[in-house]
């Protein structure tokens, strides 16, 4: 089947690759010319393991190619909507201008029979406008919304070998020849018999917007609890582990600590929230403005406890941030905790390093005042206090005794719960977390 993939970002170029992977001829289409070439080189434009060898394979095989031009989308049975849906400058809402932007190109080739299938996460309503521009102005093209639910750091796994497949489909006999398309296109991962949730537009937006709602709940639900933890004198983490055998809750997602960030979570959330006052039910989701409360909290919190273990000043102190991504095995850096954290610590009068194993460029580029070093070592070399931010395996594995030769002062925050605790104190190091027990 040919296929069209409109949007070449982290999401569509991951998408455009693993479809060639299925058997497909692709194109990926996108206006930013840089992202193309690099793409056309089999250079990944962003950091996610296993994409750049799917990417040169795939290329190799003359089933997928990139292009800046609309018109090479022309002929295409399928044409995948994979653009981004950032938060408007100033408000809640998502920005949809990426979206309607790349349905009306796709108008130019689009022809009667074909189907256009919206990736993208958007706001409940979203699908239907766009249904209805489509079949106005080329009556017999079709419309389905198929959102996605890729983890950094997984991402080609979680598109080939997906844990659930979502269809919103248009009424009537219009959805049944949609779902046809679609089953085509997702041959393979349908034959293995992945579940499939056939509904309508409007459950099929809702549904990933839900899904990162709950989960952001869940997060920030563990990070109240810290809250009182510290307050009590409890243990945050027994107390995530004894909660978690309730196979009704389970352990995911439980681990307390510096909150989440990146591209998805936070504006989504934000963005459900805006659309449910925007359609009258507002109060349904005024939990959530608690939730994202919660979530930014824990940075104001982290920079505390950093004062706390420095004597009850930060100015003039060598403070090391390891980790810049929002989190591991990405070089993702949007609404990142750490780089928050970092920035907090030097306006208070630190002398902040950061270092990351893979968002280093992106975090100079954003954050330019902040220092950086290659190493975990560098980073903290002469460091009055060394902050874990971002749970990479490379920090996580450190050695403490090794590691406490380059300090200044052994001296530990562990923004994510993720270092032995034990290991870490044996050493002779202050050890400190967010809801935990200092004992």
């Amino acid at each position: 089947m040919r296929i069209s993939v409109v949007g070449c970002g982290y999401l569509g170029a991951v998408h455009a690759a693993s479809m060639a992977e299925l058997g497909h001829e692709v194109v990926g289409v996108d206006v930013d010319e840089p992202k193309i070439a690099a793409l056309r080189a089999a250079r990944a434009p962003f950091y996610e393991p296993g994409f750049e060898e799917l990417l040169e394979r795939t290329l190799a095989t003359g089933r997928l190619r990139f292009s800046t031009d609309i018109a090479d989308a022309a002929g295409a049975a399928v044409h995948f909507v994979c653009v981004g849906t950032p938060q408007k400058r100033g408000e809640y809402a998502a920005d949809l201008r990426y979206v309607q932007a790349a349905t009306e190109a796709l108008l130019a080739v689009l022809e009667p029979g074909q189907l256009v299938v919206g990736k993208s996460t958007v706001p409940v309503g979203t699908a239907a406008g766009l249904a209805e521009l489509i079949g106005d102005k080329v009556p017999g093209a079709l419309l389905a919304w198929n959102p996605e639910f890729l983890r950094e750091g997984f991402a080609v796994a979680d598109t080939l070998h997906p844990d659930r497949l979502v269809y919103g489909l248009p009424a009537g006999p219009d959805g049944g020849t949609a779902q046809r398309l679609l089953d085509e296109v997702y041959a393979p991962i349908v034959a293995r018999g992945t579940p499939k949730v056939v509904t309508d537009y409007a459950t099929a937006e809702m549904v990933k917007t839900a899904a990162n709602s709950f989960l952001a709940t869940k997060i920030s639900f563990i990070n109240a609890m810290a809250e009182l933890c510290e307050a009590t004198g409890a243990d945050v983490k027994l107390l995530a582990d004894a909660i978690g055998y309730d196979d009704r809750i389970g352990r995911k997602f439980l681990n307390a600590g510096l909150g989440f960030g990146g591209g998805c979570l936070p504006k989504d959330i934000r963005a459900f929230m805006a659309r449910a006052g925007e359609l009258g039910a507002d109060q349904a989701l005024t939990f959530l403005r608690e939730v994202d409360n919660i979530n930014m909290r824990r940075r104001i919190r982290m920079v505390e406890l950093a004062r706390e273990v420095c004597d009850g000043s930060l100015l003039g102190k060598r403070i090391a941030v390891l980790g810049a991504a929002f989190k591991p095995d990405s070089d993702d850096i949007r609404d990142s905790p750490a780089l928050n954290v970092a920035a907090q610590l030097q306006l208070q009068g630190a002398v902040v390093r950061v270092t990351d194993p893979a968002a280093l460029d992106n975090a100079r580029r954003q954050w330019p005042q902040l220092d950086y070093a290659a190493t975990a070592e560098q980073a903290a070399a002469g460091a009055d206090a060394v902050l874990l931010l971002t749970e990479w395996r490379q920090y996580r594995d450190l050695d403490p005794v090794a590691f406490g030769r380059v300090v200044a002062q052994k001296r530990i925050l562990d923004g994510r719960n993720a270092l032995d605790r034990d290991a870490w104190t044996t050493a002779g190091w202050t050890h400190r977390a967010l809801g935990r027990r200092t004992d």
